[in-house]
């Protein structure tokens, strides 16, 4: 799976332990974010210090592999330990008060809920800051996806397939407009997205006129299959959710895009030096981004039976923010691991379900998900004995 134009150095673009080229050179590639300066080489951050990687993984592999797991540092461990603790904590509180909690017929309902929704964007939002990038524009292309398939339902007869496509494609031209104005318009990440978080709420508004667009989803097979139907067991929301963590889990640990994509977010200049093409990589993370949005947009369709910029999709990029955050990637790219996002979907999830069975004022769970955020930056700034800004302690 690996790029046929890409040349890879295992010694020298693998992530946050590849060098710094002394003379800070500088080339056309563009980086993205809040990454290490090209001028200043990057803090080297040990992945496998003190422990011992999976037997088999070559001794090359040993730090990538830590560091996609997120499992086998101390830090990293303590990490996923705190909020499987903290998921513990939450489920015990909640289920002594409300028994129900638990049962599969709640727990259907949080997952059919906007567990999906953040969940997929945030496992995307971790690949983007991984890349040394950010995106806070996926909850506006989750809605402008919806609200796209949704005409495009009403205006082709309820043709169901085409309403999926027009959506897909809308996501996907979203995640084209961030990624070149980031490399070609040399845009900070931030503000790039920032920008088309407004553009793109805009763009669906007016095409809904500021409300719900389109009906008889219900009565479609593709949307029914989506909204009620199961794959293996398991709800076909969930399915896609557990496919789109596994598919970017292998991608990262076991293919030389995923090595890449480490090697770009802790060290853009060294891995620029080793022939990664920076351009071609970003480009391709954003425009999976606006693809699995419009996925989480089409559910959205199936779910609530129309379109809507608005609603549901509110605070959805905070959301995909703290997952990304709680689940162990730096903002600062190169770091971050699959699993401890998954963890951190099921820790918002357990925290937002849990607040409405116990009949707590929805506005609080926008206090509890910034709480979440501010402390998960605190701690990998404490961690790291970093400050933003400021004068040193």
């Amino acid at each position: 799976m690996s790029d046929p134009d890409t040349v890879t150095d295992p010694g020298a673009a693998t992530g946050p332990d590849a060098a710094t080229d002394p003379s800070g050179a500088t080339g056309s590639d563009t980086t993205t974010g809040a990454q290490n300066s090209s001028t200043e080489p990057a803090t080297p951050r040990s992945a496998a210090e003190g422990t011992e990687a999976p037997a088999g993984t070559p001794a090359g592999d040993r730090g990538h592999v830590a560091r996609v797991l997120g499992v086998l540092t101390n830090a990293d461990r303590v990490q996923n330990l705190i909020l499987l603790a903290v998921i513990v904590i939450i489920a015990a509180f909640v289920t002594s008060r409300q028994p129900a909690f638990l049962t599969w017929g709640n727990l259907s309902i949080a997952v059919t809920g906007t567990i999906i929704l953040f969940g997929l964007t945030g496992l995307v939002e971790l690949l983007v800051i991984i890349v040394g990038g950010l995106d806070i524009s996926v909850g506006s292309i989750v809605g402008l996806s919806s609200v796209v398939g949704a005409l495009v339902w009403t205006h082709t007869g309820q043709n169901g397939a085409l309403a999926v496509l027009s959506a897909l494609l809308i996501g996907l031209l979203c995640g084209l407009a961030n990624g070149l104005l980031i490399i070609y318009g040399r845009v900070n990440p931030f503000i790039a997205t920032l920008a088309t978080l407004a553009a793109f709420k805009g763009i669906g508004q007016v095409l809904s006129d500021g409300g719900a667009i389109g009906s008889g989803f219900a009565s479609n097979a593709i949307f029914i299959f989506i909204q009620r139907g199961s794959v293996a067991g398991l709800p076909t929301q969930l399915f896609i959710l557990v496919i789109v963590a596994l598919a970017l889990a292998f991608l990262l640990l076991y293919t030389d895009i995923g090595r890449n994509v480490y090697a770009i977010g802790g060290n853009p200049t060294a891995a620029r030096l080793a022939g990664v093409n920076i351009n071609r990589y970003v480009l391709a993370v954003y425009l999976v981004v606006g693809f699995v949005a419009a996925i989480a947009g089409v559910i959205l369709m199936a779910r609530q039976g129309f379109g809507q910029q608005t609603g549901s999709v509110d605070g959805l990029e905070l959301k995909a923010v703290t997952v990304a955050a709680l689940g162990g990637a730096s903002l600062r790219g190169g770091r971050g691991g699959v699993l401890g996002a998954a963890l951190a979907i099921v820790l918002l999830g357990f925290l937002e379900n849990g607040m409405n069975v116990l009949n707590i004022n929805t506005f609080w769970q926008n206090v509890a998900q910034g709480s979440l955020l501010l402390i998960a930056v605190i701690a990998q700034q404490r961690r790291r004995k970093e400050r933003a800004i400021g004068i040193p302690d």
